[in-house]
């Protein structure tokens, strides 16, 4: 198949969906724009802050597109070939995830901003809320294990494409130096805008290219920020816990604004590789329909190992957590939640692109972080020319960095939400004490898996996450129906997601119990699985009893 034709009709699909079915969806939530938005109504100057929707986009954009949607096709395409990948992620992402992201959205703004868990507390009750509490913070802790580890052994070793050359800088501490320096770059915009107030173009004009500038600088410096693979997990954990505590103009805005252009850019690139370098399809279309393992079936594992890519309960804790709060007016939920999932896919159709043009024997022992970073590289080679490969390189190895600490921080600020909220934790104090309880987890896992552990995280990552979409839909279909729609459109790819995920958890929980020796991380796996089948299949029953009781109350009325 060409590549091309193939990317061509991948990206027509997502343009006639946001056309046809997201303006459908629209059209049932009456979105109006003359109904003020929690960020007016507030509008604390925290997080309660509205701000117009290319800006939020970006960020937003930037929040949600991390690792999972170029790791989870990346490693699905290794495991079962590119043909399955695609078509789950082409219409995963129309049916399911784009309308999961725009519904918990909507739903968020309509509520005053709160979170899904609290909108699950006024669907079905003081004790579903905290079981949904407890569900998410499990799966958010899992989300800053993966993310934190797969992003320290970037910063430790760069790309296995830089280390086989001969470069004249360390590879792992440029994009580490980039990485930071990007960081650095994002809090002098947050306080630009705050305190001078430059036209947006303006600050666009100078601290975009400023952003590909600390690329090339982080070349220049790359033996400053040189640390062993423990220290650097421990680090990004760090900054988590403080990034968490700032107030969403100093980092959270500015950092997702800058992100999303470097995603804009990753994008770019992908499409001048897909049509203008010539490069043909190597990968199988089809390799096995279990590629061994504790999670090698194609059914249900290749749903939940390309997780973000098609369909993610984290986006629901985006759309509610911090987004909902910064919405200027309501028809930007359109743009915000349908759009920004629906480029969410294009994101994973270019991760899967940089797989599909290696041979498989190429792709033996390569990370998906390596094979993203070394394609993205090799896409801009095309433009600046292939003596600048290294450099080219170093960026799609910070760019999916960037694309992760821009996922690393909202985590432990969600986090943090929700324990204050489920405790009533007011003030800086319970902020402060509700972050550590989020990240101290995160360090024991990232401290006692070791190098690589992430791997051994990825799958219940995926599968918790997805649920999580599962039991989102299920609340929102909820609130649909009180509100007297149908909700067909939330129930059925809930129905879909709910049965693979357990289907995925159930698995994993009995392959970690017998794999454990003792307390160590198959035995924390093991217990995390089994919880989050217990507190989902809890939410399930209380959904039902609450539509059973709704369905008498209209019959005794009728």
């Amino acid at each position: 198949m060409n590549l091309a034709i193939l990317a061509i009709a991948f990206l027509a699909l997502l343009v006639s969906a946001y056309r046809i079915y997201g303006g459908w969806i629209a059209r049932r939530f009456e979105l109006d724009d003359r109904r003020p938005t929690p960020a007016h109504r507030v509008d604390d100057g925290v997080d309660f802050v509205p701000i117009k929707r290319s800006y939020l986009f970006a960020q937003h954009f930037s929040a949600i597109a991390a690792a999972g949607p170029i790791a989870g096709p990346i490693l699905a395409c290794q495991a079962f070939g590119w043909g399955p990948c695609l078509v789950w992620i082409a219409f995963g992402v129309v049916l399911i995830g784009s309308v999961h992201d725009f519904s918990a959205l909507t739903a968020s703004v309509r509520h005053g901003g709160l979170s899904i868990a609290e909108i699950t507390r006024g669907a079905l009750g003081p004790r579903a809320g905290r079981a949904m509490i407890a569900f998410i913070w499990i799966a958010l802790v899992y989300v800053i294990v993966a993310f934190a580890d797969i992003t320290a052994g970037t910063f430790v070793a760069g790309t296995e494409e830089l280390r086989g050359g001969r470069v004249e800088f360390h590879p792992g501490g440029a994009v580490a130096a980039a990485s930071v320096l990007y960081l650095g770059l994002s809090i002098l915009l947050g306080l630009v805008q705050r305190f001078l107030r430059p036209p947006l173009w303006l600050a666009t004009a100078i601290f975009v290219p400023a952003t590909f500038g600390v690329c090339w600088l982080g070349t220049r410096i790359s033996t400053w920020l040189v640390a062993p693979h423990v220290t650097w997990g421990i680090a990004i954990l760090v900054y988590c816990a403080v990034a968490s505590m700032m107030p969403v103009w100093s980092l959270l805005q500015p950092r997702g604004y800058l992100g999303g252009y470097v995603l804009y850019t990753a994008l770019a690139l992908g499409v001048v590789g897909v049509l203008f370098g010539g490069y043909e399809i190597q990968q199988p279309a089809f390799k096995t329909w279990d590629s061994g393992g504790l999670a090698g079936g194609l059914f249900p594992f290749l749903f939940v190992t390309i997780a973000c890519g098609a369909c993610s309960g984290f986006h629901g804790l985006v759309c509610s957590g911090t987004t909902s709060k910064q919405i200027d007016r309501e028809s930007d939920c359109r743009a915000v939640g349908y759009g920004a999932m629906l480029c969410e896919g294009f994101v994973a159709l270019i991760a899967l692109v940089t797989i599909m043009i290696v041979a498989p024997e190429a792709t033996r022992g390569l990370s998906p972080g390596t094979i993203y970073g070394n394609g993205v590289g090799r896409f801009l080679a095309l433009l600046i020319g292939e003596q600048y490969l290294p450099f080219a390189i170093t960026f799609g190895a910070m760019a999916f960095s960037t694309f992760v600490f821009d996922t690393l921080d909202v985590s432990a600020r969600l986090g943090r939400y929700l324990l204050q909220e489920l405790f009533g934790w007011p003030g800086r104090l319970g902020a402060l004490v509700a972050t550590l309880l989020t990240v101290a987890p995160a360090v024991y896992f990232v401290a006692a898996g070791g190098q690589g552990a992430w791997t051994k995280f990825w799958t219940l990552f995926g599968a918790s996450n997805q649920l999580l979409a599962a039991l989102t839909l299920l609340v929102l279909t909820t609130w649909l129906r009180r509100q007297g729609q149908s909700g067909l459109f939330t129930l059925l790819p809930m129905l879909f997601v709910a049965t693979i995920t357990v289907w995925a958890l159930g698995t994993l929980a009995l392959g970690n119990w017998r794999a454990a020796a003792g307390i160590d991380v198959a035995f924390w796996n093991g217990t995390a699985a089994t919880a989050l089948i217990a507190l989902a299949a809890y939410l399930f029953v209380v959904a039902g009893r609450a539509a059973r009781a709704a369905r008498l109350g209209a019959a005794t009325d009728g």
